[in-house]
């Protein structure tokens, strides 16, 4: 795991250190999602494109599940 310390400056602006910069590929215009996690600042590389990053979350809801049959039984439902 790459870590640093790092400064606050009177602008509030930190420097992200050279080794996990190079770890997580980062590069000059890239964004970084900020959250507050259980008092702690958790920052994240921002994807891309939220398609590729979400592509096969939660796939094993549909595990055993054969989509095209459900979709066609709610379709079915809401014609009732």
């Amino acid at each position: 795991m790459s870590s640093g310390k790092i400064t606050i400056s009177s602008k509030y602006q930190v420097v992200i250190p050279k080794a996990v910069r190079k770890a997580l590929g980062l590069r000059p215009g890239d964004q970084l999602l900020v959250q507050l996690e259980d008092g702690k600042i958790v920052m994240r590389p921002r994807p891309q494109s939220y398609t590729k990053h979400l592509r096969g979350l939660h796939k094993n809801v549909w595990k055993g599940l054969e989509a095209t049959e459900y979709v066609k039984r709610e379709r079915e439902s809401w014609e009732r």
